[in-house]
């Protein structure tokens, strides 16, 4: 009887404490984004003066509209959709096919080219990057989308993470389609592709947010201010004697939309897909 008691009491006491936690965490996740908003609504003076405060302490909300005025987001906001959407079409569809043939198909050197795969996110973009400068300036591949998108258009951490889903795809369930008559194709679009619905998710919402954030990529190949992104847009704002923190607050605020969009459509299917990719 006492322990029957006790039970419920310590159930309640682990949830709250359950929910205390993602409260906190939540808190901190959240709490820069809280701070780029009261720093985008502050009067410009008040960041100057150095006193500062963890709650609003002015409305300015023209502020968003002089960081509009003094440079072109709406311009480099669509330059970087143009890139990430271009990019999420040619690198979820080549990590799609690179994942379903290492889990799929057995071929001479498969786990080796495998590993040789894996092994290219240990190599990060700054190591290669005057080679990469030079083979864009050789195909002219130079201050254009192309030159951004098509350096990163198969990324070795999509293609293990498709690789891993699709494991868990019943061989037996293609080996009855390749009974049937259907060609591989057939089978990648018609069984394969309707059973990758979570990891196609999780792809998108990786690949746009690596290329609307990208930075370093887009600073070598983009010269042209007209065809910068946000995130080069954004470093114009940092003067060599003065920053306008209102404006770069505004912005990377504004930035931040399109993101959020992309996760809140995708949400479902996000944690679906990250918990696939364990399950063998």
């Amino acid at each position: 009887m006492i322990a029957s008691s006790t039970r419920p009491t310590t159930t309640r006491l682990e949830r709250a404490c359950l929910w205390l936690l993602l409260v906190l965490g939540a808190g901190i996740m959240l709490f820069p984004v809280y701070w780029m908003f009261v720093t985008a609504i502050r009067p410009s003076d008040e960041i100057f003066s150095g006193a500062t405060s963890l709650l609003p302490t002015g409305w300015v909300w023209s502020n968003f509209r002089a960081a509009l005025d003094a440079m072109p987001f709406l311009h480099w906001a669509w330059n970087s959709t143009v890139i990430s959407v271009v990019a999420v079409v040619i690198t979820v569809s080549l990590n799609l096919l690179c994942g379903y043939a290492f889990a799929k198909f057995r071929f001479a050197g498969r786990d080796v080219l495998f590993i040789a795969v894996i092994s290219a996110l240990m190599i990060p973009i700054q190591v290669i990057i005057v080679p990469l400068f030079l083979l864009l300036a050789d195909m002219s591949l130079l201050n254009s989308y192309w030159g951004v998108i098509l350096p990163r258009a198969a990324e070795a951490f999509g293609i293990f993470m498709v690789r891993q889903f699709m494991l868990s795809i019943p061989d037996e369930l293609l080996e009855a389609a390749r009974l049937d008559g259907a060609t591989e194709f057939q089978i990648f679009r018609k069984i394969v592709l309707p059973l990758s619905k979570p990891i196609i998710a999780v792809l998108i919402i990786f690949t746009f947010m690596w290329r609307w954030n990208d930075f370093v990529l887009p600073l070598i190949v983009l010269t042209d201010q007209d065809m910068y992104t946000v995130q080069l847009g954004l470093n114009l704002l940092k003067g060599q004697y003065n920053i306008e923190w209102t404006s770069i607050m505004a912005i990377a605020l504004l930035s931040l939309v399109p993101m959020l969009v992309i996760f809140a459509f995708f949400q479902r299917q996000l944690i679906q897909g990250i918990a696939g990719t364990g399950l063998k």
